[in-house]
């Protein structure tokens, strides 16, 4: 009786007598410039996990910092106090946590609302396999701002992200939180997600001829999910035609004179679309959005004149914090460190020309 094992070592010598068993060919090398591009993402993702940890550190070292500063201040007055400054911070902490869980609670009931009656606009993340994973990981960070301003957003749009496989998926779903997200996630092209609505499709891109004058609430607004560095001229064009769906270009040149191209990034093009939904006004929607850096400087210097003057008609504020100076009240303080951060975050994302 033959065992399993001397059946499996007659039909090893049997491949071997075919000639079917072949020593493993070795792993093909790489190219020079694929190893260029190895080295450079293994040292990207290095110097992220070193920032990342060394931001960890420092915010250990601070609240312990504070730690014990609370413990020195508590130990230095009577007994009797001390029970009211704890009792005092506890209740804090329940109305901080309640203000956010209010927030948190209006956020999800406006995207909810926008799901239903938002207008809708689509990042295209078709491109994915066009950009290096500097390039990749610098679009998710402009989408996780998208996301993070639509929620703030008094009327916030439906968010879709069409596209979204390969590096792109895996990058995405890294994010804190991002299955959580109220936003829809399509692995399909927009163009099989909205094959009923193919009519309705409007792709914006810089080189359209069709300047955009409103936003229709029926139509759906494509945006280029692309990082391009200006490598790939006119490509979300050229696949809208192709594809035989209507675009537009928004009317920056209706408005103000760009220093340099008109390509925006995909969060800065998103904001401004928010910024109108808002506002019923591209002006205002383009230099609040748009870095000086980017317009010309008579046409900065023009609407900041605008915006003075309109403050001035609006002189009720600026009377009562001149009062509130006289009576040695301090500014808001908070309110312009947040201004500070948020303005940091923008630019940071800004550097990264998509829109193509």
């Amino acid at each position: 009786m033959l065992s399993v094992e001397s059946m499996d070592n007659d039909e090893n010598s049997l491949n071997n007598t075919n000639g079917d068993s072949r020593p493993p060919s070795p792993p093909q090398a790489l190219s020079k410039n694929a190893q260029k591009k190895l080295l450079k993402q293994q040292k990207f993702e290095a110097k992220k996990a070193e920032k990342k940890a060394a931001m960890k550190e420092q915010k250990k070292k601070e609240a312990e910092r504070k730690r014990k500063e609370w413990e020195k201040m508590l130990a230095s007055v009577p007994e009797e106090e001390r029970s009211k400054l704890i009792e005092s911070r506890r209740g804090l902490r329940r109305e901080r946590m309640e203000k956010r869980s209010e927030e948190r609670e209006k956020k999800i009931e406006r995207l909810t609302g926008a799901k239903l009656h938002g207008q809708n606009i689509v990042v295209d993340l078709e491109f994915s396999h066009l950009m290096k994973p500097t390039e990749i990981n610098s679009l998710v960070q402009q989408i996780m701002y998208c996301y993070a301003v639509n929620g703030r957003c008094s009327i916030p749009a439906h968010l879709w992200l069409t596209g979204c496989q390969g590096e792109m998926d895996i990058q995405l779903k890294r994010l804190p939180g991002f299955d959580k997200w109220i936003i829809e996630k399509e692995d399909r092209p927009y163009i099989e997600a909205f094959h009923d609505h193919k009519e309705q499709l409007v792709y914006l891109s810089a080189d359209s001829v069709n300047v955009l004058d409103e936003l229709d609430p029926t139509k759906i607004y494509i945006v280029g999910g692309l990082v391009d560095r200006n490598r790939w001229k006119g490509i979300t064009l050229n696949k809208a035609k192709e594809q035989g769906i209507q675009t537009a270009k928004l009317p920056i040149g209706n408005y103000l004179k760009m220093c340099s191209s008109q390509v925006l990034t995909v969060n800065q093009v998103i904001d401004i679309l928010l910024k109108f939904l808002e506002t019923k006004d591209w002006k205002t929607s383009f230099f609040e959005v748009i870095p000086r850096r980017k317009i010309c400087e008579a046409d900065s210097e023009e609407y900041q004149e605008d915006s003075a003057r309109e403050g001035n008609d609006e002189n009720g504020y600026q009377l009562d914090e001149e009062r509130n100076e006289e009576n040695g009240d301090q500014p808001d303080k908070k309110r312009n460190e947040e201004n500070v951060d948020e303005l940091n975050a923008k630019r940071r994302c800004m550097d990264s020309p998509s829109h193509g």
